[in-house]
């Protein structure tokens, strides 16, 4: 029944919601929930794009949530906050550069050698021991970036090469750059919502990317296929605009020590799984 995959595309869409801004590896745990929970009756073509372009639906909770911000045509904004508005989008395009050089012509090498249970639960270990580390080290050091105006553009640029390391699934791309931010004495507020606004481009260049690819290599997106997407799409937006906040208010009076447990945790549970799967 048609149904029972709507409510598929409502668990994955909570699911997305929920990971894709804390970092936790949006991308590992749906390929954990789709090895229980799978849509009957579609392709592997539709799936991998699936798996991007229902990350569409968190950004514009970003865009939604933090529209007078990102607007520098916003009536009432002075001189100079229309400035720094500017500068605040000239610091995304170059942080989201080196994903868009690199990602780009290596999507599909990334797809074949690393979407996998081994891959993503060691990449979910690693950035699950670097939070730890991280914290443990920045626990009496003040950080050096406390604005988003005072962040450097070098800085950004920084954040921006780590973001690269979240091609390999597992990695979390918010995991990613929050790390890249922390090491370059940025604060965990100012890496945070810095992480929100440079997925706005990143994530629509890659569900671009890989709708073109589907297109490309024949397939056709059926309208129940479409729809499901849609549903998925509109419940991660949701679930998306309280996840922001709660993260938002959350690194205000906490660091990031627990998510780095929960990756190992995850990650060794996928490592069990992985060699139970690959013996019985």
């Amino acid at each position: 029944m048609f149904i029972i995959e709507i409510l598929k595309s409502i668990i994955f869409g909570i699911v997305e919601g929920i990971t894709e801004w804390l970092p936790i590896s949006s991308t590992g745990h749906l390929i954990l929930i789709q090895e229980f929970i799978k849509y009957k009756n579609q392709n592997a073509a539709f799936m991998e794009m699936f798996n991007v372009v229902i990350q569409l639906g968190a950004i514009l909770a970003v865009v939604v949530i933090y529209f007078d911000k990102l607007n520098p045509f916003k009536s009432g904004k002075t001189a100079r906050e229309v400035q720094k508005t500017w500068q605040l989008w000239a610091k995304v395009v170059i942080a989201a550069a080196p994903a868009a050089i690199i990602g780009l012509p290596l999507d599909d090498w990334f797809d074949a050698h690393f979407y996998n249970f081994i891959s993503v639960a060691c990449m979910l270990i690693i950035y699950g021991v670097a939070f730890i580390l991280l914290e443990k080290r920045n626990k009496n050091v003040e950080p050096t970036i406390t604005s988003l105006d005072r962040l450097p553009y070098k800085t950004a640029l920084y954040i921006g090469l780590f973001q690269v390391l979240s091609l390999f699934p597992g990695t979390s791309r918010s995991g990613a750059t929050i790390v890249g931010g922390l090491l370059n004495g940025t604060s965990r507020s100012v890496v945070t919502e810095f992480t929100f606004f440079l997925g706005i481009p990143v994530m629509f260049g890659a569900s671009a990317w890989k709708i073109l690819k589907f297109i490309i290599k024949g397939n056709i997106l059926g309208f129940g296929q479409f729809f499901l997407l849609l549903v998925a799409m509109g419940v991660a937006f949701g679930v998306s605009l309280y996840v922001i906040r709660f993260l938002t208010d959350y690194v205000k009076k906490h660091d990031f020590t627990i998510f780095g447990k929960y990756r190992i945790g995850l990650g060794v549970l996928l490592i069990i799984y992985g060699i139970f799967k690959a013996i019985f």
